[in-house]
Formats: C-alpha cells, structure tokens, sequence
C-alpha cells in the first residue's frame, strides 16, 4: 500500500470476478495520512460509481491506505493483496 497510485486496481478473479479502480488520491498535510477514493462499474460499464467507505463516516468516501490487510466496500471485502499495478 505504500506505493498505491492512482489508476491501480483492485483485482477480484473468479467467475463473476471484479475489480475496483484507485480513482483519485490525496495527503493530510498534518498526519501524512494518505487517503484513495474507489470507483467501479458492472456490466455492460455504462456509468461509473465512487464506492463509499462504511467504515467510517468522517472519511468517506475516502479510505485510508493504512489499512493492515483488507478493506471493506458496501458490496464486498478487498485483500490488500489484490492490489495490481499498471507501472
């Protein structure tokens, strides 16, 4: 997670797989904490959605990329692990 960027992907194999998109990024200035905002799509991708963070209502829809090793979205838990990267 330390080298999270934006356009990274969340990749969810199987079979209906999913993936979700690191759409945008941001630093506290004061704590250094760095914050990602999440979107997705389904089939046929016609419109985009930012994914909110249930887990906490002062972030959201912001996550926090201390996260030790999953997340969780409204539709589904993400290993820290799926994190792929396009560099």
């Amino acid at each position: 997670m330390d080298q999270i960027a934006v356009g990274d992907v969340f990749i969810r194999g199987g079979s209906p797989g999913h993936a979700v998109i690191v759409v945008d990024m941001a630093m506290d200035t004061i704590s250094k904490d760095v914050v990602f905002l999440l979107a997705q799509s389904y089939m046929p991708a016609q419109e985009i959605q930012i994914l909110k963070n249930p887990n906490s209502n002062r972030l959201s829809p912001w996550y926090s990329s201390k996260i030790v090793s999953s997340l969780t979205t409204l539709r589904m838990g993400i290993e820290k692990n799926e994190l792929k990267s396009f560099n």
